[in-house]
């Protein structure tokens, strides 16, 4: 290297050093404050404690020094139980201090790049549209065609690896915007102070704050807390991000500017997913779409009291339109703003609401004393009296004021109209196929539904739900599960009466197997009423057949084939605008056969639904059953959808948002709007730009994948259910077993009452590698599928070059590896080999925890020769610091965790150990923000 490259080089380093200096700072200072709290409330001694204890993990971590290890044991093995609390929480506040740290300072980092006038990011709404303007003569057309069809929904759930207390994120959501005035404000001296001694408050809550929910939540608590997302994040960002795309075609298009149609809706699973939780029942399904409107409400009639307020203009000055006019013919006569025409009307409107909300059963304060008025017949009766307002100040000189809060309450009650969300409703088909079962028992009296072969099955389906008359009552003589199900039918079909039918859209159908699971479900629907028949019958819920084997993977292409061939069923799709949706489980399919096997089978059934569906002229909708971590179809959601296969976005996509994703995405409104903008960027792009550009490589790729996907396949059904005790070593080397006392949902940990791997939810088992830093469902198999096919092919490197060749050319390769790369550097097999050593079996301990490490080197390494790199995350240095920043107070909890295990294992049932264990499973967590 030359003297000029490297002083290049230097200078290159500094400013990347000097543009993460803030960042350490933030952490340092965010650091003194927990210390000090540390001090004041557990004394000098804890302080020194923690401090000596992070220090040799960083020198175990750095080194695996043998010495590093036999300290830290000494020193865990002398703590008291009592002890140890302070210690664990002292190392969970600060993981939690310092993930805030990395958002404040990556969303400055942003505003910065924004500010210097450079080109918007990847994942900007903005760059997108940019994008589709430049790659069209006819943008208009193609834009506005986009708008009518598009559906960008990401779906809430509340399954349980959400952790964190509300009162634990609203403290941190307090410190975050403290830490944001301090890094984007020019404070003053006085200001600073004042603010310091605010976050020291904060902090102080935060340490006097119980981490842990004493009870297990209920699913009225998981509403709750989904809801709190609307106000943090929901009901305010998605208008801005409607706006900022309408800004911008304003610009560019001028007077030909698209309807942009309110497309990205936030969807929710929380009250109506039954799968597997007999807790959510229909008095909780109905609590649940009841409290949803009222947020809604209690949002509009905020914002019209504030809108209100701001409105003086007077007659005297500007003009109103005759529409405004007959408005205010019903508004209120006030002597002192009869000059005031807006203000009345909002005055009107602000009493409609509250009627609209009397009209649902919310408690609302009203307004004034004025007497009621008639309630809203529906949120489009809303939106046309704001539109009324909105033109007629277009009109007349009052444009600028038709915008901002005008015009994102009028999109608002647009997206969220007044019952908030759709909420899905979801259950089992083996649950379906035992109510109909007894149905079929009811109406023929006789007991041999399930002897019945699938095609006998779906004969009868069909005629039975021609000629069906709606199930009145429920007959006493069902099972306690039958009547259940047959009363959250019931309660669907109000909730439509009540609250319409975009309050309750779809039913999904875990573990569909056939077509009879999907008839079987039109069948019940029928019961009461959501499915009318007649030469042309009436669907009332989009029936969704939920695939999440790898079996059912492979099959979902042939099921939906015989399902389009069913006219009766085409009927009734033309009832809901010929479109059908299909979800695809990450989960199962990963758990059942390995993270390379179950990419390529969804990617695979995404190919072969798209074909299908074209053959039949059916539209087709994704619905994909993501989770956080990479184990459960997590990553990056940009890179993700343009890794799709051709034609399979198609301007329409569902993703599931599950667990600690859920508060990592969206408790912060900036941070927020940036993941919302990122899925609504993608799916543009990838609908109208065509980033999958695989094209004729496709008959040298797939079979090359196909070979992987079957040999990494093999090797990871070997392991986990092929391999003797290798049961035994997951209970024994992870905390699955402790994990049921930590109370993070409603939902059972297993579909029965088992601890067979087959029967344990996906969700937990990924979870419990994850504790245990092995993270083996995002990673096992890869090296031996890689080897096996490099040592097929001739003596030239062929394979190896054909690998390299499709992780240059091919999205969904490069997003493989760019989130298994991931998951390899959040592994460390050093802290590993410490929760090995709770197996009892010393050899079976040996025998597959070396299987496991040897994979793990395989791995890494032809992770490296296919990519060329010579670290993990080296094409990502923003994760790869985020991680190190995190590594000093995770690693920490992980070997304090192995030492509580050893005890509680041994005996020690103390409430100080297990609610220590339980504050290091929540620390680990928070630290690796994507562990369920």
């Amino acid at each position: 290297m030359n003297d000029v490259d490297s002083k290049n080089n230097d200078v290159n380093n500094q400013l990347a050093n000097d543009k993460d200096s803030p960042l350490r700072e933030d952490i340092r200072f965010l650091g003194r404050i927990l210390g000090d709290t540390v001090r004041e409330q557990e004394g000098d001694n804890a302080f020194e404690l923690v401090e000596n204890i992070r220090q040799i993990a960083i020198r175990f971590h750095r080194e695996q020094d043998p010495t590093a290890r036999h300290e830290l044991e000494a020193i865990l093995k002398q703590l008291s139980d009592r002890d140890s609390l302070p210690v664990v929480r002292a190392f969970s506040y600060f993981s939690l201090l310092s993930n805030i740290a990395e958002d404040v300072h990556h969303n400055r980092r942003r505003r910065a790049h924004l500010r210097a006038g450079s080109t918007p990011q990847a994942g900007s709404v903005t760059l997108a549209l940019e994008r589709v303007l430049e790659s069209s003569s006819n943008a208009r057309t193609v834009l506005a065609d986009f708008f009518k069809k598009a559906i960008v929904s990401p779906v809430l759930t509340a399954h349980p690896t959400e952790v964190q207390r509300r009162s634990i994120l609203d403290c941190q959501l307090a410190i975050e915007r403290l830490l944001k005035e301090r890094a984007w404000t020019e404070l003053t001296p006085n200001e600073l102070r004042h603010n310091e001694e605010n976050q020291r408050a904060t902090i102080q809550i935060l340490w006097q704050t119980r981490m842990l929910r004493p009870t297990r939540l209920s699913v009225y608590d998981e509403i709750e807390n989904g809801l709190a997302y609307y106000s943090y994040t929901f009901l305010s960002e998605i208008p801005y991000i409607y706006a900022k795309m309408e800004d911008l075609l304003e610009r560019r298009l001028v007077n030909d500017i698209p309807l942009v149609t309110s497309f990205l809706r936030i969807g929710s699973w929380i009250g109506g997913d039954r799968d597997g939780n007999p807790f959510v029942t229909h008095d909780v399904m109905l609590r649940a779409v009841e409290r949803q409107s009222a947020v809604a409400l209690e949002y509009y009639i905020d914002a019209v009291q504030k809108i209100g307020r701001s409105m003086s203009l007077t007659e005297l000055l500007v003009e109103i339109s005759d529409e405004v006019k007959n408005l205010l013919a019903t508004a209120p006569d006030i002597p002192n703003r009869s000059d005031e025409p807006y203000r009345r009307i909002f005055l009107s409107i602000g009493a409609r609401l509250v009627a609209t909300a009397k009209k649902f059963g919310h408690q609302v304060l009203q307004l004034s004393t004025e007497e009621t008025k008639e309630p809203y017949v529906d949120s489009a009766e809303f939106i046309h009296d704001l539109d009324v307002i909105i033109q007629s100040l277009k009109q007349h000189k009052s444009s600028w004021v038709a915008r901002g809060a005008l015009r994102n309450l009028r999109r608002a009650a647009d997206v969220f109209g007044f019952h908030l969300a759709p909420l899905d409703m979801r259950q089992h088909s083996k649950i379906h196929e035992q109510v109909v079962s007894e149905l079929f028992e009811y109406y023929t009296g006789h007991k041999d539904y399930l002897q019945l072969g699938e095609k006998e099955r779906v004969d009868w389906l069909l005629l039975e739900i021609n000629r069906l008359h709606p199930l009145l009552t429920i007959p006493s003589e069902f099972s306690e599960t039958t009547q259940s199900e047959l009363h959250i039918l019931q309660c669907a079909a109000e909730i439509h009466r009540r609250f319409g039918r975009t309050a309750m859209p779809n039913y999904i159908i875990s573990m569909t197997t056939g077509v009879v699971n999907i008839l079987e479900v039109a069948y019940l629907l029928r019961q009461v009423d959501l499915l009318q028949t007649g030469e042309s019958p009436q669907l009332h819920l989009n029936i969704i057949p939920l695939f999440e084997t790898i079996s059912d993977l492979q099959s979902c292409g042939e099921i939906m084939d015989q399902l389009f061939s069913l006219p009766y069923y085409r009927k009734l799709l033309s009832s809901v605008g010929s479109v059908q949706e299909v979800m695809l489980g990450y989960s199962d399919s990963n758990k059942d056969g390995g993270f390379i096997a179950s990419n390529w089978e969804i990617y695979k059934a995404e190919i072969a639904l798209t074909k299908v569906f074209a053959k039949h002229q059916i539209g087709l909708r994704l619905f994909h059953g993501r989770g956080g971590t990479v184990g459960r179809g997590g990553g990056p959601s940009y890179q993700s959808i343009l890794a799709q296969p051709p034609g399979s976005v198609n301007g329409q996509i569902r993703v599931t948002e599950q667990g600690e994703v859920i508060s990592s995405k969206y408790a912060e409104p900036e941070i927020g709007r940036r993941n919302l903008e990122t899925l609504v960027a993608a799916t543009m792009e990838a609908t109208l730009l065509g980033h999958d550009s695989i094209g004729k490589n496709a008959d040298r790729y797939y079979p090359a994948m196909s070979k992987l996907a079957a040999v990494s396949f093999a090797a990871y059904q070997d392991l986990v259910f092929g391999t003797s005790g290798f049961k035994q070593f997951f209970l024994e080397s992870t905390p699955i077993r402790e994990m049921a006392g930590l109370h993070i949902g409603s939902r059972p940990p297993s579909r029965r009452n088992s601890d067979e791997i087959e029967d344990l939810r996906a969700i937990p088992w990924v979870f419990s590698w994850s504790q245990s830093r092995m993270m083996l469902p995002g990673w096992y198999g890869f090296g031996h599928a890689v080897e096996a096919f490099v040592n097929q092919q001739d003596q030239n490197d062929q394979g190896l070059a054909l690998l390299q060749e499709m992780y240059q050319k091919w999205p969904f390769m490069q997003t493989l590896l760019s989130n298994m790369d991931m998951v390899l550097a959040k592994t460390d097999m050093g802290i590993a080999s410490r929760y090995a050593e709770l197996v009892d079996d010393v050899v079976l301990r040996k025998q597959i925890f070396a299987r496991i490490q040897e994979e793990r080197v395989r791995s890494e390494k032809w992770l490296f020769a296919i990519t060329g790199n010579v670290e993990l995350l080296q094409d990502n240095p923003t994760l790869a610091r985020s991680i190190r920043n995190r590594i000093p107070y995770i690693d920490p909890l992980n070997h304090l965790q192995v030492e509580l295990l050893r005890r509680y294992r041994s005996g020690e049932d103390s409430e100080e150990v297990k609610r220590s264990i339980h504050l290091t499973i929540n620390g680990v967590t928070a630290g690796l923000r994507n562990s369920g």
